[in-house]
């Protein structure tokens, strides 16, 4: 641990898994939002 430098270390592959992260999540919030209206003009 005493070799540790903050900001050195390759982050590359965190990043790119967060970035799915967040696609997938703004979609999924997207689709449930569509459902959500859908069903508000269905059943109104």
């Amino acid at each position: 641990m005493a070799d540790y430098k903050p900001g050195e270390m390759d982050i590359t592959e965190q990043e790119r898994t967060f970035d799915s992260f967040m696609k997938w999540l703004t979609w999924s919030i997207a689709i449930i939002l569509v459902a959500l209206v859908l069903l508000a003009f269905i059943n109104g």
